[in-house]
This record gives C-alpha cells, sequence and structure tokens, in this order.
C-alpha cells in the first residue's frame, strides 16, 4: 500500500526483454533505499512493483504481461522518467489517500492551463472508469494522489501546485501524456457491495434492476 506522496523522480535505467514480459532497472535518484530490501514494494508511476535485486541508486523489477496491457510501462523507454515512492509503513504519515499501485487504466492529458502559479490539467479516462470519478474526491496520476476538482463526463479536472510540479513527472506533461490512473479504492469496493449476493454472478456492473433488487429504489 502507499499514500500518493512521491519520494523521488528516478529514470528507468535499462529494459530486458525475457519471454514476452520485462525486467526494468530503475535509477532511483535520492529514493531512500536504506531500510529496503528484496521482495519490498516500490510504486514505479503508480505501480506496485516488487525489487528482485538491490544496489545503492537502483533496483530491478520485473513487469508481467498483465501489468504491461494496463499500464504506460508498455511505452516507457530508457530514460523516461518515472514517480516513485517506497510502500506505506505503520509510522508513514498519510498525507494522500490509500493507494494500492493496481492500475486501473490510463488516462490522457487532454488540457492542461495556467491557474494562478498551478497548473489545471484535464484528464480524459476511460469511459469505464467514469462511474468511479467524483467531484472533491481522490484519484492517483502516475502514483500522484490528486483530489478532483470537477467532473464532466468521462473527463476531470485536476490543480497541480508548483511543488508537485517541481518534484514529480507531471511537470513534464504535456497535451496528449498517457497517464495511469487509479480510482479510488473504496469505490471499487463499494461496487461490490451494493451488488450483494449477486457479484458472484456474471453482470454488466450495476444496473438499474439491481438497484430496484438492492431496495435502493421505493
Amino acid at each position: 500500500m502507499f499514500t500518493g506522496i512521491i519520494l523521488a523522480i528516478g529514470k528507468i535505467a535499462a529494459i530486458e526483454h525475457r519471454s514476452g514480459d520485462c525486467r526494468l532497472k530503475i535509477d532511483t535518484a535520492n529514493l531512500p533505499l536504506s531500510d529496503v530490501v528484496l521482495g519490498d514494494s516500490i510504486a514505479v508511476n503508480g505501480v506496485c512493483l516488487t525489487a528482485v535485486e538491490l544496489g545503492e541508486h537502483f533496483f530491478y523489477a520485473d513487469v508481467s504481461n498483465e501489468t504491461l496491457s494496463r499500464t504506460i510501462l508498455n511505452s516507457s523507454v530508457v530514460g523516461t522518467s518515472v514517480n516513485l515512492e517506497l510502500a506505506l509503513t505503520p509510522a508513514t504519515r498519510m498525507g494522500g489517500h490509500i493507494v494500492s499501485g493496481h492500475v486501473d487504466g490510463i488516462g490522457v492529458i487532454t488540457e492542461k492551463k495556467a491557474d494562478g502559479r498551478s497548473y489545471r490539467f484535464i484528464v480524459k479516462a476511460p469511459d469505464d472508469l467514469a462511474k468511479y470519478i467524483a467531484e472533491k474526491g481522490s484519484i492517483c496520476i502516475n502514483g500522484i494522489s490528486l483530489t478532483i476538482n470537477e467532473v464532466k463526463g468521462a473527463s476531470f479536472s485536476v490543480n497541480i501546485v508548483p511543488y508537485t510540479l517541481k518534484d514529480t513527472t507531471l511537470g513534464e506533461a504535456l497535451v496528449g501524456t498517457k497517464v495511469n490512473l487509479e480510482v479510488d479504492l473504496l469505490a471499487r469496493y463499494m461496487e461490490r457491495l451494493i451488488q450483494g449476493d449477486s457479484a458472484a454472478c456474471v453482470q454488466d456492473g450495476i444496473t438499474e434492476d439491481l438497484l430496484h433488487k438492492s431496495g435502493f429504489f421505493g
């Protein structure tokens, strides 16, 4: 688990393709690795990866086909900057929100404009994630915990303050940049809870008929 508070900007130092998936070497810059051990989780652009080899300022992680198919790691190249965060501990300050490191989909930045000293980004999410995105709710973009300002359909806006622009990869982001999205963990579980016993059946999410059966309408 993570909090969405970025600790360092690293870079992808090497990509080793292995039988359809790959192993990444991540240069960690000033990320504190002194108490990290093999098998620990590290979030890379919001993707929870397991450290399989460690050095003083780098680690290696294997990336499965599932992860490659669902995240922007699939399009990364050597030299790509990545946001890094170490896993949550009992003593960690909860400055962001609870983040699992399990990316739900890939969004696209469709607008970036100055807003005072900040920048306002508009991001288009996949249509099937729209129901989990709420005004003033939380969302994780490339591992960064952010508050949603406004929602219009599957698009939403966030404000990026100067500190976040400087200390995360969003400072380099442009219109058209693809980003990893993780919706609020509670929203995902709420959907399953509303489904109740019918969650064990194959169905197309929450329907009006399901809400009627669950007592949400008189």
